[in-house]
């Protein structure tokens, strides 16, 4: 079906977990479901992106010590090769929808400090 209709808090309640929910080759789209005081390593994709908070409060912590907080309804845009981590601070879910340009397929996720490849979903190059 060309159109999806989610209940996101409802859908992320029931999943517990990140779940992608539309992937072509241009763009993909999840929605995210992080428990209290849940956080990600520092680190970056090279494909811009955004995250819309729908439940919760989401901190964004930045490799000069800044952060932001997002709460329920702000959206923040990220462009590729900028790191972040994200940090749900609370005692509450937190629930949030992330779109990034381009494929899954075509997504690296690159660690901040050592450059290490947490994953590349690039297909390997063809050898002969």
């Amino acid at each position: 079906m060309p159109i999806e209709v989610y209940d996101t808090a409802k859908f992320a309640h029931d999943t517990k977990k990140r779940t992608n929910i539309m992937d072509t080759g241009r763009f993909h789209a999840w929605i995210h479901y992080y428990k209290p005081d849940q956080i990600d390593e520092m680190h970056c994709h090279n494909q811009d992106q955004t995250f819309t908070v729908v439940e919760g409060e989401l901190t964004m912590i930045f490799p000069d010590g800044g952060e932001a907080k997002l709460g329920a309804g702000n959206m923040c845009t990220i462009t590729g090769g900028s790191f972040y981590q994200l940090h749900n601070q609370t005692d509450k879910e937190l629930i949030m929808i992330g779109t990034r340009s381009g494929a899954i397929a075509k997504t690296v996720k690159v660690e901040y400090g050592t450059g290490r490849l947490i994953n590349d979903n690039r297909p390997a190059p063809v050898t002969a």
